[in-house]
């Protein structure tokens, strides 16, 4: 397709490349950063436990994929979100929260937001197709430890936690929304 063509074919209010390539960093920079913060706050609780390895297994992974998103996004010179103040306390109280209603708990938390990053992150590769053939493969490198991690939550036991399908639908929903405002904000 021509520039021209491109042209044509956009609409009113649609998103340039540029803009939804930096759109696809923000909110990714935000989402690691605020999953970083969960296992913080399930690490503040559970972290003496021996159980709580997987915990800091998923942790450990969660800072590589915010340290790469950090790295594009200065590369990129994209913008990070200005909700990242939010993120730092809402991503520590959640993963403290569901910590200290037990370490199952915990682990919805993770099968929650590890589902809605899974379905996120599968929309970004079909988006950006082979226009980025390098941050698609780190999007689709990452899904596969998302996907890791919500599988991991889901062998520890997350699926006995207290009010599983409320506790897990409320956080899925949280997390939604904080996707749809770091896209934006």
């Amino acid at each position: 397709m021509t520039e021209a063509e491109k042209r044509r074919t956009r609409l009113p209010g649609d998103l340039t490349e540029a803009e939804r390539l930096d759109r696809i960093l923000r909110v990714d920079l935000a989402g690691e950063y605020g999953a970083c913060r969960i296992y913080e706050g399930q690490l503040a609780v559970l972290g003496r436990r021996a159980d709580a390895e997987p915990i800091r297994t998923m942790y450990e992974q969660e800072k590589a994929h915010l340290a790469t998103f950090e790295q594009l996004l200065v590369q990129r010179r994209a913008r990070p979100s200005a909700l990242t103040p939010l993120w730092n306390v809402a991503g520590f109280a959640l993963g403290a929260a569901t910590a200290m209603l037990g370490r199952e708990a915990a682990m919805a938390c993770t099968v929650a937001v590890e589902d809605v990053i899974d379905g996120h992150y599968a929309k970004q590769a079909t988006q950006l197709g082979n226009t980025e053939p390098a941050l698609t493969a780190t999007i689709e490198e990452f899904r596969r430890d998302e996907r890791h991690h919500r599988d991991t939550g889901l062998a520890e036991g997350a699926e006995r936690a207290p009010a599983y399908p409320l506790l897990t639908g409320a956080i899925r929903a949280g997390s939604r929304l904080a996707i749809w405002l770091s896209e934006r904000v």
